[in-house]
């Protein structure tokens, strides 16, 4: 069996098993590595130089954590969540029953929309879920939302944006990665019509979303009321009540990080905007005393705290990518899958979109993955008789597939760690395996029709 393939069916198998992520990626890399012969020695370097890739992104989100937490102190999302509550809260039962409604939906609507704008008009990427997402889970927990359907949600909104529209993320990921590297690869795509070609994968992500929505996650889900360990800890610090001077500096802190953010994405430069920006708000927690020194210490611990796993998981994420690349076993798939399926474009195509789907989701970035892969895919196409429309549909479906249920991907991890800040959110059980359902399997059926038809 192909190196990459085994090493993601171990790592996905030992996952869904209970094995904990980080833990699961480094054997199956292990298994990987030995199995393509690259031997024990030249397994483990491959892994730890690839750790250094994941300790900028984690040490990001560590930052963010402390940022979110900042926030917390301030006593602004308990306003947030405190007033939703009041509105749910009446006695008169049609009215009760009208307004948990208009609220569920509402919420719905709006964590849609930030997802979606977290990709474009306000590229913070997950940056919002820590800051939005834990103070409404008392709020989800009164309207017994399932919070698979808020994970479904959120992974739409961050990957569906970027793999079709080109803005923001969506134009590194479709301009400058997807095209540029096709391009690279020898195929003219002067006159790509980018939305046009990724309109039926997105199509099939959309629909996705519908059964997960209105199906699949629509009925009641308890949960308990257990509290958030750090952020009441926290928040019991000085035990006073809320402050409206610290609400003001939360919000003019989270501006002024969405806006740092927002300018360092516009400019050509290697430094990290999340690390600056939850950099710069902290800063102004800190200088404007809306963060007391005494609490300072408690209050970026508990948020680096609450941010540690995902850290870990995509700090072990780079070790595996780097083992899978260093292994050269990612060509040979390719090939020996479109050999299997020579003279047939269907089979072709779908096979294509599999071996994509295993790599995204060994590696957890569709970004790190079509670079891989669009080298190899370009040239199969032309020999296949693929349009050049087809082609990129192919490579740019293959590339997103596996990002929405990667145990290792962002896009799952993401609403992870907001919606499991109470300890009542399974990452496999009920992120990875809802996602892959809900997405991948569209996805694949949606870039499949795509191939055949443009």
């Amino acid at each position: 069996m192909n190196a990459v393939l085994l090493a993601v069916l171990v790592m996905l198998i030992l996952a869904v098993c209970r094995v904990h992520v980080v833990l699961a990626l480094f054997i199956g890399a292990l298994v990987g590595g030995l199995s393509a012969g690259m031997g024990l020695d030249a397994t483990m370097v491959a892994f730890q130089e690839g750790l250094s890739g994941g300790a900028k992104i984690a040490l990001s989100y560590a930052m963010l954590g402390a940022f979110a937490m900042a926030v917390a102190s301030s006593g602004l999302p308990k306003l947030l969540a405190d007033w939703l509550i009041a509105k749910i809260g009446t006695e008169d039962e049609g009215a009760k029953s009208k307004a948990e409604a208009w609220t569920k939906w509402g919420m719905v609507a709006g964590i849609l929309a930030m997802a979606i704008m977290s990709q474009n008009l306000i590229p913070v990427h997950i940056a919002f879920i820590p800051l939005i997402i834990p103070p409404l889970l008392p709020v989800f927990n009164r309207l017994n939302i399932d919070r698979r359907m808020i994970t479904s949600v959120m992974t739409f909104g961050l990957v569906t944006t970027y793999m079709w529209v080109p803005v923001g993320f969506g134009s590194i990921f479709l301009n400058d990665i997807l095209l540029g590297n096709i391009e690279n690869a020898g195929l003219d795509v002067s006159n790509i019509n980018i939305m046009m070609t990724m309109g039926i994968p997105a199509l099939g992500m959309l629909l996705g979303l519908v059964i997960a929505v209105f199906f699949s996650y629509r009925k009641p889900r308890h949960y308990e009321d257990l509290p958030i360990a750090e952020s009441s800890r926290v928040e019991s610090q000085s035990g006073e009540p809320v402050s409206k001077y610290r609400v003001i500096v939360a919000l003019v802190a989270i501006v002024v990080t969405f806006v740092v953010q927002i300018v360092m994405n516009s400019m050509e430069t290697d430094a990290d905007p999340l690390l600056i920006g939850a950099l710069t708000g902290l800063a102004i927690f800190m200088l404007t005393g809306a963060v007391r020194w005494r609490e300072a210490d408690d209050v970026f611990t508990a948020g680096m705290k609450m941010m540690a796993l995902i850290g870990f998981i995509m700090i072990s994420a780079q070790g595996f990518a780097s083992v899978m690349s260093e292994s050269g076993q990612v060509e040979p798939l390719v090939t020996a899958t479109a050999d299997l399926f020579a003279g047939n474009k269907p089979a072709a195509a779908f096979a294509m979109l599999v071996v994509g789907l295993v790599v995204t989701m060994g590696i957890g970035s569709s970004f790190s993955t079509l670079p891989i892969i669009s080298i190899i895919y370009v040239p199969l196409c032309l020999s296949l008789g693929f349009s050049p429309m087809a082609t990129v549909a192919i490579i740019g479906t293959a590339g997103a597939l596996g990002d929405a249920g990667s145990p290792a991907s962002d896009s799952t991890l993401g609403p992870t760690m907001g919606l499991n800040a109470d300890g009542q959110h399974d990452h496999i059980r009920d992120s990875v395996i809802p996602t892959f359902l809900h997405f991948n399997l569209p996805l694949l059926a949606a870039g499949w029709v795509a191939a055949l038809v443009l």
